[in-house]
C-alpha cells in the first residue's frame, strides 16, 4: 500500500497542504499530539478538558480538521515531506470536541 503525502514547502510543517487540499491558510491545520488530539498552548492557564496536554518531548504532529489525516511534525522537519502517520476520525468523539474548543480559544 503506497503511503499518502501531502505537499510541503522545505521542511516547514507550516507549509503543509493536506492530500485534501486544506492548508494553514484555508480551514486551517492544528498542532496535535501522537493520537491526534488537537494540543493545548495557552502557557500557565489550565488546560481545557477537551484538549490534551503539550507533550513534554514535544513530540508534535498536525491534524488536518477537514479530513482527519495525521502528520508528525519531526519527520516534516528532519525529511522534507509529510507522509501521512495515520487518520482519526474528525467528526466523533473526543476528536471532534477538542476541534471545536481549539477554534473556540483561536477566536
Amino acid at each position: 500500500m503506497d503511503t499518502e503525502t501531502a505537499d510541503v514547502t522545505g521542511h516547514d510543517v507550516t507549509t503543509i497542504t493536506c492530500v485534501c487540499g486544506n492548508t494553514v491558510s484555508k480551514d486551517g491545520l492544528i498542532q496535535a499530539n501522537s493520537q491526534g488530539v488537537p494540543v493545548y498552548a495557552g502557557g500557565n492557564t489550565s488546560v481545557p478538558v477537551e484538549l490534551a496536554q503539550w507533550p513534554a518531548d514535544e513530540d508534535l504532529y498536525t491534524l488536518c480538521p477537514a479530513c482527519g489525516r495525521v502528520y508528525r511534525d519531526a519527520t516534516i522537519e528532519e525529511t522534507g515531506t509529510a507522509p501521512v502517520a495515520f487518520r482519526v476520525d474528525v467528526t466523533a468523539s473526543p476528536i471532534a470536541e477538542a476541534i471545536r474548543a481549539h477554534w473556540n480559544l483561536s477566536t
